[in-house]
């Protein structure tokens, strides 16, 4: 007969997202994930694999739980607020980060992801899904008569992407929420 797990995975995930995030890959140890955790060594590589496993889980259960993009700018009628709309939640999250956690893609993006495959490959399609819902509001607002003539929907959907990523690596290193929502502000100039 089998033997029932001690603890619920579900709740340990989440725990070891917010130790992964609040402290980052190298700096969390197994022994760290066990004690914060609270499960024995045994039963979390038999749960989750490698700290490098658990990690990747992580990571996508974060991505799992944010806001779709592609749901909030896939809406009926004009694209361009809800695109706005999007820019500003970027910024008001970084710019009320006050723990400094940041964002989890950009924290592995900024220390997995030069040196590890699997770290890179999901920073890369979390932001190509990113780019791709930004994008295609654009061209949708361009469609619609939104955007100015010789707007280039696909420049600024990248101009976009970077700038709320930047955004979020600033909040990184202190949260100034005037630095941030300027930046926002001016990014989203762009589009008009």
């Amino acid at each position: 007969m089998a033997r029932t797990k001690e603890f619920d995975p579900d709740t340990a995930l989440q725990a070891a997202l917010e130790l992964f995030q609040a402290r980052g890959y190298e700096a969390t140890s197994m022994a760290d994930l066990v004690e914060h955790l609270g499960v024995a060594k045994a039963s979390m590589y038999a749960t989750f694999g490698s700290k490098h496993d658990l990690y990747l889980k992580a990571l996508q259960r974060y991505l799992d739980a944010r806001p779709d993009p592609l749901a909030m700018l896939s809406q009926p009628g004009p694209a361009l607020p809800a695109v706005r709309a999007l820019v500003r939640l970027y910024a008001e999250e970084a710019a009320n980060d006050v723990e400094q956690l940041g964002c989890f893609v950009v924290n592995t993006a900024i220390e997995l992801a030069p040196h590890d495959r699997a770290a890179a490959r999901a920073v890369q399609q979390a932001w190509d899904r990113l780019e791709t819902a930004i994008i295609s509001a654009l061209v949708r607002a361009a469609a619609q008569g939104e955007l100015p003539a010789g707007r280039d929907p696909y420049a600024l959907g990248r101009l976009l992407l970077t700038v709320l990523q930047g955004i979020r690596v600033l909040a990184k290193g202190g949260p100034d929420p005037v630095r941030i929502r300027e930046a926002a502000e001016q990014a989203l100039e762009r589009l008009v």
